[in-house]
């Protein structure tokens, strides 16, 4: 005979369907740790089924191994052979992706007055920097190399793309992107995760990141770092943004007493000396990765403009002296540890910047 239902027997059977939902809301965030370009690509997801997350991260990780293998600058690849029929005068095929590469690099190369360039592989390789093993050890390139480089004046312009096929005027050209690839692979996980219907995620490329959505009940949080690793302070990143980092500070040439860090100036063909790191904030990966590039480029004095170019308000920039160039509306968002030397920096003043103060132009 059935036992009837008594107050008791109703509510514990309420209470076991409220902890087996509690238990399994618990269990919904998952990770995957990836290497590719040189870095720890780090996914997280919220609120996702475990089967779902395993198809997303295997998916993402044949998607990310076939950027590293397509774009790598040195290694042999698609590049390296687009790079070589240029130097040859020769055609060359490419995928999509990176025409749409190619093509976004011609758009911020303009807008950054050539700060942002792709086609500097050459110059890069004349340094040295084509290696993931750092420090490099050894003097800088002569003087009449480097302008000898220059004179050749390679631009992502002289790249004529037609379908697949790309043509460059310029046998100087070479391809590197590595100050836009990461944003581009970044932008293109966050649009795959969205195709399969998740809308919480982020994908950290080694401190370079998109997030979307929320952590549970809060939004991500990470970290701005200052020139050897300390966190200056944090953000709450709001739905889909774009957080970079471009920094010299890891990676550079070491010659007896003389440093040269490896983000180069196009321009010059020498290292950008005065910013130790710029962090940006964007809607995509690629503007705020190949704009915090260029503005180390920029320097001290001149980021702003870069800013203002590319219409960026929300940016931070350490200098060597560890003070950090805040816009104010990076105040809003960026939560300073104690003791840390800040300046706000107002994109639309005519202000010249100098370590630790800002003085007023005539």
């Amino acid at each position: 005979m059935p036992l009837k239902p008594t107050p008791v027997r109703i509510f514990t059977a309420l209470l076991l369907v409220v902890l087996a939902l509690t238990a399994c809301q618990r269990k919904t965030e998952h990770n995957a740790e990836l290497f590719v370009f040189g870095t720890i690509v780090n996914i997280s997801l919220w609120g996702v089924d475990e089967t779902l997350a395993s198809e997303a991260f295997a998916d993402l990780q044949h998607q990310f191994q076939d950027m590293h293998r397509n774009w790598h600058a040195w290694e042999p690849g698609r590049l390296t052979r687009i790079n070589q029929a240029f130097a040859n005068g020769k055609p060359a095929t490419a995928d999509a992706r990176m025409i749409d590469m190619i093509r976004r690099s011609q758009q911020l190369e303009t807008l950054t007055g050539a700060r942002f360039n792709v086609a500097i592989g050459g110059l890069i390789g004349l340094w040295g920097f084509h290696t993931s093993d750092y420090p490099i050890v050894g003097p800088a390139p002569t003087q009449e190399s480097i302008e000898a480089w220059i004179k050749q004046r390679p631009s992502s312009h002289d790249i004529r793309i037609n379908g697949l096929e790309l043509r460059s005027d310029n046998p100087a050209v070479q391809l590197d992107f590595g100050g836009i690839g990461k944003g581009l692979a970044v932008d293109i996980a966050i649009e795959y995760l969205r195709s399969l219907g998740i809308n919480n995620a982020i994908v950290n490329a080694g401190g370079d990141l998109r997030a979307i959505g929320r952590h549970g009940n809060r939004p991500w949080r990470i970290a701005i770092r200052q020139p050897g690793g300390a966190p200056v302070g944090y953000i709450d990143v709001a739905d889909d943004e774009a957080i970079f980092t471009s920094g010299n500070y890891t990676r550079f040439r070491q010659d007896k007493q003389l440093r040269y860090p490896h983000i180069l100036d196009p321009r010059t063909g020498w290292p950008a000396t005065d910013i130790a790191s710029v962090t940006v904030i964007a809607d995509e990966g690629v503007v705020a990765d190949a704009a915090a590039t260029a503005m180390v480029v920029a320097g001290l004095n001149s980021w702003p403009e870069v800013a203002r170019a590319l219409n960026l308000q929300q940016v931070a920039v350490i200098d060597e002296q560890g003070t950090v160039f805040v816009t104010p509306a990076m105040t809003q968002r960026v939560q300073f540890d104690q003791g840390v030397t800040t300046v706000v920096v107002d994109l639309n003043s005519t202000a010249k910047i100098q370590s630790g103060r800002t003085d007023r132009a005539n």
